[in-house]
């Protein structure tokens, strides 16, 4: 940014500049010497080795400092390649052994996933299972945590919150790892498969990252501060964002798998299973529990304690983001219970997918 200097001494800006752009590669990236293999045409095996060389350096940069540092590890793809890295990474400097965190209801595909990766990496696991009765008790702390209503960073705002709060009193860490950020810049979201063109999934990509800091970022930054940690999310790493946007749309499309080009990439270097490489994205709750999904859960209390008459009406008491099922219209109340009807415009939108006929916002996340 240019300031003037004004008689009094004092500075004003002349002429702003965002720092930024997403999808730019930041100018800082010309002085760390990373070296990128020139591609061109249909030579994949460059930009394998080039996304595996930029979001290696994503993770280990995120492990600087006097900190020690935990993952939370759900058993995808994404946080078991940020866990299986930072652990290796720890290992080769003598700084301890990686502790990883999953938080379940029962027994689960990905409770049994991220046990399979924490024994291949050698992490200190930890298996949270919470009851019924603390993930409605965690409803209204999510929000005043979260300090927004909508409905899907909700949904995942409550695992966060009650994962913290264990991992609190089960480690040292203050650093906590992630893999957030991953479906946005590299389309793993289901309902990108649902649009022909590559390059209309690319906008939408692009779309989701400029507004990701009033959804997931503001849950994963909210959440974990809450109970002391600070958290770093390697999948947005400013030069491997860029890069991986910088490539052509249909790099990034669904190749018979989501996220192709990243399970390419890490292909054959033995960080994770093979099992678990090429484990097919599964939709969040069905995951979280064999039993009853954390949303439809949440959805028989709303629907116990928000009348018909009520939905009906909240058009009169909430012109701004009107609740469309009684689940939103029950985190609205709560919302502005604490925060007013006035900061209600601080969420601009219901964060939910695109090209699906779906109502239910809980439905979006796939």
């Amino acid at each position: 940014m240019v300031c003037d200097v004004m008689e009094d001494g004092k500075l004003i800006p002349s002429s702003p500049v965002q720092f930024h752009q997403i999808g730019e590669m930041p100018v800082h990236f010309r002085y760390q010497n990373i070296d990128l293999e020139q591609h061109g045409g249909s030579d994949d095996f460059s930009i394998y080795r080039n996304i595996r060389t930029l979001f290696t350096n994503a993770v280990e940069k995120r492990l600087m400092g006097f900190q020690s540092v935990c993952t939370m590890l759900s058993g995808g793809l994404d946080s078991s390649l940020v866990s299986a890295i930072a652990a290796k990474k720890l290992e080769e400097t003598g700084k301890g052994r990686l502790q990883t965190f999953i938080i379940d209801i029962s027994e689960s595909p990905d409770l049994k996933a991220a046990r399979k990766v924490a024994e291949h990496i050698g992490s200190e696991h930890h298996e949270i299972v919470c009851t019924e009765e603390e993930i409605l008790a965690a409803v209204e702390a999510s929000i005043f945590a979260l300090e927004s209503y909508d409905t899907i960073t909700l949904r995942d705002a409550l695992q966060t919150l009650v994962l913290c709060k264990y991992a609190q009193g089960k480690t040292k860490n203050s650093l906590i790892l992630c893999g957030d950020g991953a479906d946005e810049v590299l389309q793993g979201y289901s309902f990108f498969q649902h649009h022909s063109s590559p390059e209309k999934r690319d906008v939408e990509s692009r779309r989701l990252l400029r507004d990701l800091y009033l959804y997931d970022v503001l849950r994963i930054d909210h959440c974990t501060a809450v109970h002391g940690f600070e958290t770093r999310v390697p999948y947005l790493d400013q030069i491997f964002t860029s890069y991986c946007l910088s490539l052509p749309p249909t790099m990034r499309a669904h190749k018979d798998i989501e996220k192709h080009v990243m399970r390419k990439s890490f292909e054959g270097t033995g960080l994770i299973p093979d099992e678990i490489l090429w484990r097919r994205k599964e939709k969040l709750d069905d995951c979280v529990t064999t039993t009853d999904p954390w949303s439809r859960i949440l959805l028989h209390v709303a629907d116990k304690l928000i009348t018909d008459k009520t939905l009906t009406d909240a058009s009169i008491a909430y012109p701004h983001n009107t609740p469309k099922t009684k689940l939103e219209l029950y985190y609205r109340q709560i919302f502005e219970k604490h925060f007013g009807s006035k900061m209600s415009e601080l969420c601009p939108y219901q964060w939910k997918q695109k090209w699906v006929d779906a109502n239910d916002a809980n439905e979006r996340k796939e």
